[in-house]
């Protein structure tokens, strides 16, 4: 770390990551979708459609989330995200107590500004924290995964201590809604005051404009192709994530697939591990070549061999070489090349992101899930092949960043 001044904003950095995996998994519960959909009659399912609008609010804000967090500061965009979260979450609250259509519509509006405040807190972690800690980026990144990992462990446990009843005799865990606004609100107060690196240059020394920076950065091909691989990586551990339960049951006859999000929750969190020790001895932009060839290999096995075993293995691995960190070693290293403009590549990448999870997914609906597997064996192999040309150029990409 660059300066143990830093120490006590890193950790509120990652606090906000903390209290993003609450938030961002909050809705995918079944306990919290049959209390929300009891107080709005309507089918649980619905609430997806809530939880669709996350995304929404994240394509809507990146565009201008990035440009502002390289024009005012890490400490002004996560300060919105923080205030935008704490709006979603206590607006989540407020909303179950409307009922009926007026709730609904309520948590929709929640839930974009919800994804508004995820791009907002994106673009300003991801860059400051490896500033912070500027020796190990890759692992600053990752820390932002372990942080979400870890709440989403606990989720379960949180829910269960807020659980409560209205007068009316409905479940209702707006306590756990009002808890995490109010908490973010706290952070939001607190990244105020606390010291960042971008904010503490010398008096006086000047900022490049953000046009200038954009038309200094000189996007080749190879800083392109680095760019797409948020939209390949994503899209690697996303259909998994989402089809390989139903492949399972359908092609294996595994009548139960469920223990599959365990072995991959294992290797996620090893993964994480890992990779962070790894990084110290590998360079980065390593990762985003062998990781994604690790995991076509093991897909292309998967769908020769279907079995219980083969998937329990494939889960693992999955887990570990696609959601091991990645996505955050890909922003990493896209930080790395433009140093100047680090919340707007970081928001291109999380652009990437979010296209993969509209496009794939919506076309993943109407597949079978092996016609699902073959695409994603595809598109790892585009991913492996867009790693390896990074790394064929990611010299001469250095070179121009430095310049």
């Amino acid at each position: 770390m660059t300066n143990k001044k830093y120490l006590p904003s890193v950790i509120v950095l990652y606090l906000n990551y903390f209290l993003h995996g609450i938030g961002c998994s909050v809705l995918g519960q079944a306990v919290i979708k049959d209390a929300l959909a009891a107080s709005w009659n309507v089918e649980a399912m619905a609430i997806t459609a809530i939880a669709a609008a996350l995304g929404l609010g994240r394509l809507i804000a990146l565009p201008f989330a990035g440009p502002l967090s390289d024009k005012l500061g890490r400490r002004v965009s996560t300060a919105i995200g923080g205030f935008s979260y704490a709006v979603y979450l206590i607006g989540l609250a407020m909303a179950f107590n409307a009922g009926g259509g007026a709730g609904y519509r309520i948590a929709y509006i929640c839930a974009i500004v919800g994804g508004i405040a995820n791009s907002f807190l994106d673009t300003g972690i991801y860059p400051a924290v490896s500033e912070i800690i500027n020796k190990a980026p890759g692992v600053a990144t990752m820390g932002i995964k372990f942080a979400i990992s870890g709440s989403q462990f606990l989720l379960p446990f949180f829910l269960g201590i807020t659980v409560g009843q209205t007068a009316g005799g409905l479940v209702s865990y707006n306590k756990l809604f009002y808890i995490v606004g109010i908490a973010y609100l706290v952070l939001m107060a607190l990244i105020l005051f606390f010291p960042l690196p971008d904010t503490d240059k010398k008096e006086g020394e000047k900022k490049e404009g953000l046009l200038q920076s954009i038309k200094h950065a000189n996007f080749s091909a190879g800083s392109i192709a680095m760019i797409l691989i948020g939209f390949t990586c994503t899209g690697t551990f996303q259909l998994w994530l989402n089809c390989a339960q139903n492949f399972a049951k359908d092609v294996a006859g595994w009548a139960e697939p469920q223990i599959m999000q365990s072995f991959y929750a294992i290797g996620t969190m090893i993964g994480l591990v890992v990779t962070a020790l790894l990084t110290s001895k590998i360079k980065d932009v390593r990762f985003v070549m062998i990781y994604p060839a690790v995991c076509a290999l093991m897909m292309v096995a998967v769908l020769m061999a279907p079995s219980q075993g083969m998937l329990k293995i494939g889960a693992f691995v999955l887990g570990w070489f696609g959601a091991g960190g990645l996505l955050q070693i890909a922003t990493s290293v896209c930080n790395m090349l433009f140093p100047k403009i680090k919340g707007t590549v970081t928001a291109l990448v999380m652009i990437a992101s979010s296209l993969c999870n509209y496009t794939l997914l919506t076309a993943a609906a109407s597949m079978s899930p092996s016609g699902v597997m073959v695409m994603n064996i595809a598109l790892t192999a585009i991913g492996t092949l867009l790693g390896v040309f990074v790394n064929m150029n990611y010299n001469k990409m250095l070179e121009a960043a430095e310049k």
